[in-house]
């Protein structure tokens, strides 16, 4: 478990309480020793958690500091919980388990009715991966990588007809459409901005070169040109 995870639960596990915690029940809890306990309460005791106690006794939030529930209605909460189990069956894994762990924390704080609202969501998106659907959402982390870190991409495509082509592109965003995605880039061969389907591509490489943020070639006018694409075809 990350740290930051570690002291988010110690927060959420002294919300509400009358009575001291027991550092003990903490560490059975977080699977960590009383020593993790002891050092985790004081950090927080130290960025400002007004929690209250001592080892050996136990810790409380000072009264009237509790945090409140964070307020969603139902739909809301049920739009979070299927937007997760969806970006968990179709991204990657980075973004997959990013998803699992922020609805872990908003449930962890909701009141009890709307948690148990949420556990009864019907709208699933199936996860089945096999080693080729492992390898895809791979592939999808490592483009989502280089278009964080604006690294340009060295592509062998296969176009729909199998015709190939090397095309350096300076990867801009990801897009999902329901069934595929594509990869939206500016095309080095073209001079111009081109979607790639990453389950086309046949080889991936990076060129150790990292592009600028030109207004020109940028994410803004790639979706001013996909906007003017997609009405012209009205």
């Amino acid at each position: 478990m990350r740290r930051a995870d570690r002291l988010f639960l110690i927060i959420h596990a002294l919300r509400g309480r009358r009575t001291a915690l027991p550092a003990r029940s903490l560490a059975d809890t977080l699977g960590v020793s009383l020593r993790t306990v002891y050092r985790d309460v004081a950090d927080l005791q130290l960025s400002g958690v007004p929690i209250e106690g001592e080892a050996g006794v136990g810790y409380v939030l000072r009264k009237g500091a509790d945090i409140p529930p964070l307020m969603f209605t139902a739909d809301e909460l049920e739009s979070l919980v299927v937007g997760t189990r969806f970006v968990r069956a179709f991204a990657g894994d980075r973004l997959s388990a990013g998803a699992q762990a922020a609805l872990m924390k908003i449930e962890a704080v909701l009141p009890p009715e709307l948690r148990e609202r949420s556990s009864r969501t019907r709208i699933y998106a199936p996860v089945w991966r096999d080693e080729a659907q492992a390898t895809f959402a791979a592939r999808i982390d490592r483009l989502h990588a280089a278009i964080e870190g604006r690294q340009v991409l060295r592509l062998d495509y296969r176009d729909e007809a199998g015709r190939s082509s090397e095309r350096e592109v300076e990867p801009l965003c990801l897009a999902f459409w329901g069934g595929a995605w594509t990869l939206g880039t500016w095309c080095r061969l073209r001079r111009d901005f081109r979607n790639f389907r990453p389950d086309r591509i046949a080889g991936l490489g990076e060129t150790g070169e990292c592009f600028a943020d030109r207004p020109e070639h940028n994410l803004d006018a790639y979706l001013t040109a996909m906007r003017g694409y997609y009405a012209g075809m009205d």
